[in-house]
C-alpha cells in the first residue's frame, strides 16, 4: 500500500466530511499566505485573516471529534457488548480530526510569524 492511499484512508477513516474540510481550509491558509508573500501591502489583514481561519480549524477539528465520540458511543450501545476493535474504531474517528486541525494550527501559526516578520522589516525600512 502506498503512501497516497494511507493518507486517503485515514481521511475516510477519521469522518470526511472533517477530515476534507480541514484539508480544504489547509489549502486557504496556504493560499492566503502566499498571497501575503507575493503582495506585502496590508500584512496586517493576511495576519488576521491566517489567525482567524486557523482558530476555526481548531475548533472544527474539536468538532469533529465530538461527533466521533458520540458515534462511538453510539456504535457500543447498539452492539451491547464492548469489543476492543470496536471501541478503537471509535477513538481513532475521534482523535484523527483534532489532529489533522492541529497540524494546520501549526502551518498557520509558523505563516504568521513569517508575515510578522516581513511586515517588521518594511516597517524598519520605511523609518529609515
Amino acid at each position: 500500500m502506498n503512501l497516497w492511499t494511507q493518507i486517503i484512508d485515514k481521511f475516510n477513516e477519521g469522518g470526511p466530511f472533517f477530515m476534507y474540510a480541514i484539508l480544504v481550509l489547509l489549502i486557504i491558509i496556504l493560499a492566503i499566505f502566499i498571497k501575503g508573500l507575493l503582495d506585502r501591502k496590508d500584512l496586517s489583514k493576511t495576519i488576521s485573516l491566517i489567525k482567524s481561519l486557523s482558530w476555526f480549524t481548531v475548533a472544527w477539528g474539536f468538532f469533529g471529534r465530538t461527533i466521533g465520540l458520540i458515534v462511538a458511543f453510539d456504535n457500543i450501545s447498539a452492539h451491547g457488548e464492548l469489543t476492543p476493535s470496536l471501541l478503537a474504531d471509535g477513538l481513532k474517528m475521534a482523535l484523527l480530526n483534532p489532529l489533522f486541525a492541529i497540524m494546520v494550527f501549526l502551518i498557520a501559526r509558523a505563516g504568521i510569524i513569517t508575515l510578522i516578520l516581513m511586515q517588521k522589516e518594511k516597517e524598519k525600512a520605511e523609518n529609515k
